[in-house]
């Protein structure tokens, strides 16, 4: 079916719903349309405001993308129950009639890209919508080296959170300037890098970075990395970017946390294709009372007045203590982590 199809037959279908009549049974009108998804077929509909929805089928335990919440576009999960059915989906619902034409068109897209993605018909709304965002998105400076290298650290961790789970990303906190870089629960995850041939020191922002979150475990994750810009040696910053969204189940959400680290998807591949890394070493440390550190909470406890801002300091993890994570350990520091509550 060609676009002005699906755009005819979407037409059709709402011009139907808005002529039958409203009951307070019938708060939702729905029409299931002829695009199907391995959970089911996609349909519209039309509410007692007379607002248009498109509906996505979901399993019911998936997540949906939080921040469209009005007052043009609304987004949110909603179970339907027929006579012999029970369905979840990603309903979203245009709350402008003014708007109804420019939905119709968003409505197409988002069939469109779900003719594509029958698999993951979740990923083709939140493509679709993607696409309309991107219309406004600004560009930020170039990263620098320490930034470079930095956002490869952190995709490290990211890529194998998304292996696991492909809604880990939503575990990533370091875009939005969190304390940590990961964080869920009572868990977190602080990623730190260097590119200097000998030592480990890490740099610490903050009185709160080595702080674990209350009643928790802070690990904090260090590497070594070798800046390179031979073709085939080491992994690409692009590729890593392509493998999370590849990986996750939210390429809107997962591009939205890029654009806060400062790379924005696609415009910004072509100016990264060439910088690469190697992993030299990689250790993974729990951040308890032996680790070394300054935080706000040792200096209340030592009675020292916390009157100060902007701390930064540096630390040196090249002895052999503290001892790092054994691989097991920091395994299920990860299932910990994606198992928990964002």
């Amino acid at each position: 079916m060609r676009d002005d199809s699906l755009r005819k037959a979407v037409d059709e279908h709402w011009a139907r719903l808005e002529e039958e009549q409203t009951t307070a049974d019938r708060r939702l009108r729905v029409s299931e349309l002829s695009v199907v998804s391995e959970h089911g077929p996609l349909a519209v509909a039309v509410d007692r405001d007379r607002h248009r929805h498109v509906l996505v089928p979901i399993p019911s335990h998936r997540k949906i993308r939080p921040g469209l919440n009005g007052p043009t576009l609304l987004l949110r999960k909603r179970p339907l129950e027929g006579a012999d059915s029970y369905q979840t989906y990603a309903d979203l619902a245009c709350l402008r009639e003014d708007l109804n034409d420019l939905f119709t068109e968003l409505c197409v897209d988002v069939l469109d890209e779900a003719k594509r993605l029958p698999h993951n018909p979740t990923k083709a709304l939140y493509r679709a919508l993607d696409r309309w965002k991107a219309l406004f998105r600004t560009h930020s400076d170039p990263l620098n080296a320490a930034q470079l290298s930095g956002l490869y650290g952190e995709l490290l961790v990211l890529n194998r959170l998304v292996a696991k789970d492909s809604s880990a990303h939503r575990c990533w906190r370091g875009p939005d300037r969190y304390r940590h870089d990961f964080a869920a629960g009572v868990t977190a995850i602080e990623v730190k890098c260097s590119t200097v041939d000998d030592g480990r020191k890490a740099r610490i922002h903050g009185l709160d970075q080595l702080e674990a979150p209350e009643g928790g475990v802070l690990c904090l994750a260090w590497f070594r990395l070798r800046r390179t810009n031979v073709s085939g040696v080491g992994t690409g910053l692009v590729e890593s970017i392509e493998q999370a969204l590849q990986l996750c189940d939210d390429e809107g959400a997962l591009l939205e946390l890029l654009a806060g680290a400062g790379y924005h998807h696609p415009a910004d591949t072509a100016r990264y294709r060439d910088v690469r890394f190697t992993v030299e070493e990689e250790r993974w440390y729990r951040v308890d009372a032996g680790f070394p550190g300054l935080t706000g909470r040792a200096l209340a406890a030592a009675g020292v007045p916390v009157s100060i801002t902007d701390v930064e300091y540096t630390i040196d993890l090249s002895g052999e203590a503290p001892a790092p994570l054994a691989p097991g350990e920091i395994s299920r520091t990860i299932d910990k982590l994606i198992q928990e509550p964002v």
